[in-house]
């Protein structure tokens, strides 16, 4: 009986806690506009990337980017695999609708990648 009881009325508090005003209650509190929903312009974008970039490992690298309309392009090379990757989730964090990311990997890097993974390949007996 306790079990039908709980199976009832759990919805019903859940369904209560999610009312507007109860917020406080549930310990939830009610949705805002994220940062990703708030438009961006070019400039805003651009210093955001230069802000990052500053902090950043990956500025040592010599990254260049430009933003048009929102969309932000990269060009340079690097020596480490991962910072291709962070220069696109850097631009995306910044507010960047699209990156085009031209960001070259060196030989050396892609072949330290290839031994690792090939150290980490299963090998089925």
């Amino acid at each position: 009986m306790q079990r039908l009881l709980a199976f009832l009325f759990l919805p019903l508090l859940g369904l209560f806690l999610s009312l507007p005003g109860n917020a406080s209650a549930s310990g939830r509190s009610t949705p805002t506009a994220t940062h990703a929903n708030v438009p961006h312009t070019d400039a805003q974008i651009d210093a955001t990337i230069r802000m990052k970039l500053a902090k950043s490992k990956i500025g040592k690298d010599g990254f260049h980017f430009h933003v048009q309309h929102g969309v932000v392009t990269w060009e340079g090379s690097t020596n480490i695999i991962q910072h291709k990757g962070s220069a696109t989730r850097m631009a995306r964090t910044a507010g960047a609708t699209q990156v085009i990311n031209n960001i070259q990997i060196s030989d050396a890097a892609k072949a330290k990648a290839a031994a690792h993974l090939k150290k980490a390949s299963v090998v089925a007996q």
